[in-house]
């Protein structure tokens, strides 16, 4: 009997941890979403594409810095390593280099500021979801983006289109304040590196190769097809952020779980599950609001009908990758990372000058469901 009342208290207790992430990401991301949507009603596509590659500098300088990766930190810190003030050094360090590297080459200091804040935030996260404080990150989480809708707008209409960039960075400032704390709490110690210097380097460079598909994509489409096809590419991906939301939020409560030893086999059925309607409705549902909403973004009609089809490949990857991270195994996500990126990277100069966004939407298809392939063939084959 007690076995029993233990199970379902900690059945509750794992349903109110995924229910505290995924209100906080799903009210959050709402929030993220109204605000980029609207600014997309405000701007035409150009000037939307010519944002998104400044975002895309700060990005891929983020993902370069970040060698504390949000993921590392969640295992280590739910293995109780105290390892974050080390890996917050190095991050920040190369963090600023990277600043200074953006103000030499493209002379933008936004771009330095909000660099500067997706470093914090990362870092900030990461510990917050190794120690299973659910209910502090979603205090950070949604004051992040209430800042980021409320300066956003009131940067935009004081300054202009360059004010929203200097708006984002100001919003992840008060991550300072748990930086410093971390810094407080644990100390700077190398030799706890050393003898993990494999995995924290692995998942260094998966997370590097896995965030390059989100971020150099802009960096290459912009030079190649112009700023218009960026901004209707990136209005598309900031839709179907919003149908990738579930497997993410799934995915930050399961890595945790999966370090320490716990399967949760039903919420990630569920997952896969809601995932198949998620794509029906993005099918036949979105492209027959997006001309009403955005009548300026015409090619994203095509665009979400074809990227639609990544959320189940992507659910998968995702579910895959906390099985295999919280064994410490991050080689074979690490591969999957950079097969993605390499099919993404050439499918947009092979096949983005050729069919536009509609060929770009398919090498987004294909690389994401190789890499879930891929993955579902190394669980199988771990058994």
């Amino acid at each position: 009997m007690n076995e029993d009342s233990n199970n379902f208290k900690d059945n509750q207790s794992r349903y109110r941890s995924v229910t505290v992430i995924g209100l906080a990401d799903t009210i959050g991301s709402v929030i993220a979403a109204i605000f980029w949507f609207y600014i997309a009603t405000l701007l035409t596509p150009e000037q939307y594409g010519e944002l998104f590659f400044v975002l895309g500098i700060a990005g891929t300088a983020s993902l370069i810095s970040l060698f504390g990766t949000e993921n590392t930190l969640t295992v280590y810190v739910a293995k109780n390593v105290k390892i974050q003030a080390t890996l917050y050094f190095l991050s920040l360090i190369i963090g600023i280099v990277s600043s200074l590297i953006i103000i030499i080459f493209f002379y933008r200091i936004d771009a330095t500021l909000v660099l500067i804040g997706y470093i914090i935030n990362s870092l900030a996260i990461g510990s917050l979801l190794g120690k299973k404080q659910f209910s502090s990150y979603a205090k950070y989480i949604l004051i992040q983006k209430i800042l980021t809708l409320v300066l956003g707008l009131t940067f935009y209409y004081a300054f202009g289109v360059d004010g929203i960039l200097y708006a984002l960075a100001l919003s992840y400032s008060f991550f300072i304040i748990r930086i410093y704390k971390e810094f407080r709490s644990s100390k700077i110690d190398f030799s706890l590196l050393k003898s993990r210097f494999g995995f924290v380097t692995n998942n260094y460079v998966l997370r590097l190769s896995g965030g390059l598909i989100g971020n150099l994509d802009k960096l290459i489409i912009a030079p190649i097809m112009g700023f218009a096809i960026l901004g209707n590419y990136s209005l598309t991906m900031q839709i179907l952020s919003i149908m990738m939301m579930l497997p993410h939020i799934v995915f930050k409560y399961t890595l945790t779980h999966d370090a320490s030893g716990s399967q949760n086999l039903k919420i990630k059925k569920i997952t896969i599950l809601a995932s198949i309607g998620i794509v029906f409705l993005g099918i036949t549902v979105l492209p027959h609001i997006i001309p009403i909403l955005f009548p300026k973004y015409i090619d994203v009609i095509d665009a979400i009908r074809i990227m639609s089809l990544a959320v189940i490949p992507y659910t998968l990857t995702l579910l895959f990758s906390s099985k295999l991270l919280g064994l410490e195994k991050s080689k074979f996500v690490l591969i999957e990372k950079i097969t993605a990126l390499c099919i993404m990277i050439t499918g947009i100069v092979v096949l983005g000058p050729l069919y536009g966004i509609v060929g770009i939407s398919v090498a987004f298809v294909l690389a994401t469901s190789v890499g879930a392939v891929f993955l579902g063939y190394v669980i199988r084959a771990q058994r």
